[in-house]
């Protein structure tokens, strides 16, 4: 291809609504070609580009979808026309669709690609910013020509189907290599591709601390080639017995008083960076980006957008508002892990004990439509701390937590993550949440939730940057 940009690649990611609707009508019973179109938002990562599908127009056959003049099926100018302009109109890229016979194969024919270098550089001119494209899709593989510009176009690397089950689609099979020794006993369990899926991953971690801590360690001893962690905290002394990783020295130096060593300025080591230190141990091949902030900073967030999974260790409605936006927005699936300890007001005894995860699927399970993010709290944490102060808020006692509780929610998170994201779930598994209960010795299943017109789950599915996330004004 003229021009090409052989450092930069495109990915394209669609939540499985969205494609389950595609498959219906590109491979029907007839066995012939069919089209469409994809509006797609679109996120610059600088090494390359993630697609998001937004909007689908079917093309219908004999009407938008014809005989074609050069080669055997195109989409009609008027069709093209009224979605490019759609597409335009609300910021998308457009991305033509059609489908080819086969399974696990596919690629543009030579008529295909003429198709594009005729028409692509008029339709960029109507997009006035976004990329045109096109996508050829066979049962199990997907191809992608995308243009940038006249001058700049790139390669689809993969696609991603975002559902319950994942799906990742190439252009072709590919050959995994050989797993690196160290992973040998794990590797007989992924394979060399799941290790290798494994090794491109990168991955967010908002939480630094207890559950988070062990979230870090785990996925570092997997494999996975980035992690970002992002927290705000530094370390104390009550946090020792239950951050993977603290040392003494990194609450106070060990020949110097904790009071003298607060008079000098001398300052406790952030959970991020014991987060990356421990890594690092683990792995030292591992690229990590430890981020000292909390998730309302948009910069924070704003890190977490090209991640292939989140998470969620923090526990404020405001860190559950932004991942669940996150999360739905850009297509990432989300897991929650966490502990409650719940006591009884009246007699200070404890009522309950237990260890949650919860795997939030772009599009199909939510935190808002699940009743997880309380306005009331949420409204509170916005509060700036000039009007907390005012409103005389009474400090809140830190909650029980112990190291045991955070490593069963956070094993059964990884573990849901690894089995997902390298192909072993069954596509009957139960997308139900997991509870533990250790008082009584119970796990339950919890029911997801996904609302009709949600604002955040479906209205905004797959925005990317089109709608701001919920975070903190950069003026405050």
């Amino acid at each position: 291809m003229d021009a090409r940009a052989m450092n930069r690649a495109a990915c394209f990611r669609t939540p499985a609504s969205l494609m389950r609707k595609l498959e219906e009508h590109l491979f029907q019973e007839d066995g012939d070609e069919h089209g469409a179109v994809i509006g797609a938002s679109v996120i610059d990562t600088g090494p390359g580009l993630r697609l998001l599908a937004r909007r689908l127009f079917v093309a219908e056959d004999g009407i938008d979808y014809v005989p074609g003049e050069r080669g055997y099926r195109m989409l009609t100018p008027e069709f093209v026309l009224r979605c490019v302009r759609a597409c335009a109109r609300e910021g998308l890229a457009y991305l033509a669709v059609h489908n080819h016979p086969g399974t696990d194969w596919v690629a543009f024919s030579g008529d295909d690609m003429a198709s594009h270098r005729r028409g692509y550089r008029a339709l960029l001119d109507i997009l006035d910013g976004p990329p045109a494209g096109a996508l050829v899709f066979a049962r199990d593989a997907v191809a992608g020509d995308i243009w940038l510009s006249p001058q700049e176009q790139v390669e689809l690397d993969h696609a991603v189907v975002t559902g319950r089950t994942p799906r990742v689609l190439h252009p072709a099979p590919r050959r995994p290599r050989a797993a690196d020794a160290r992973y040998d006993r794990q590797a007989r369990l992924f394979g060399d591709r799941g290790q290798q899926i494994l090794g491109a991953q990168k991955i967010g971690i908002v939480g630094a601390g207890g559950v988070g801590s062990l979230v870090n360690e785990y996925l570092a001893r997997l494999g996975i080639g980035h992690l970002v962690a992002v927290d705000h905290d530094p370390i104390e002394e009550s946090n020792a017995s239950r951050v993977v990783g603290a040392r003494a020295s990194d609450w106070t130096p060990r020949w110097l008083p904790a009071k003298i060593a607060r008079r000098l300025g001398w300052k406790p080591t952030p959970k991020v960076r014991i987060a990356e230190r421990v890594a690092k141990e683990a792995n030292p091949d591992i690229r990590f980006d430890a981020i000292e902030a909390d998730i309302v900073d948009p910069h924070a967030a704003g890190r977490l957008v090209d991640c292939d999974a989140i998470f969620l260790a923090a526990d404020t409605m405001r860190a559950r508002h932004i991942v669940n936006s996150i999360c739905h927005r850009y297509l990432i699936p989300v897991w929650q892990a966490g502990t409650k300890v719940h006591l009884n007001n009246s007699t200070g005894d404890i009522a309950d004990v237990f260890s949650v995860v919860r795997r939030l699927v772009p599009g199909e399970s939510c935190l808002w439509c699940s009743g997880l993010i309380d306005r009331t709290r949420l409204a509170e944490e916005a509060a700036s701390p000039q009007q907390r102060a005012a409103q005389t808020y009474i400090d809140e006692v830190p909650n029980p937590s112990v190291i045991t509780l955070n490593a069963v929610a956070a094993a059964h998170a990884v573990d849901d993550y690894l089995f997902t994201t390298v192909g072993l779930t069954s596509p009957s598994a139960r997308p139900e949440w997991f509870r533990h209960h250790p008082l009584i010795g119970y796990f339950a299943q919890l029911k997801t939730a996904s609302e009709p017109g949600c604002p955040q789950c479906q209205n905004h599915l797959a925005a990317g940057p089109l709608e701001p996330l919920p975070v903190r004004e950069r003026s405050q």
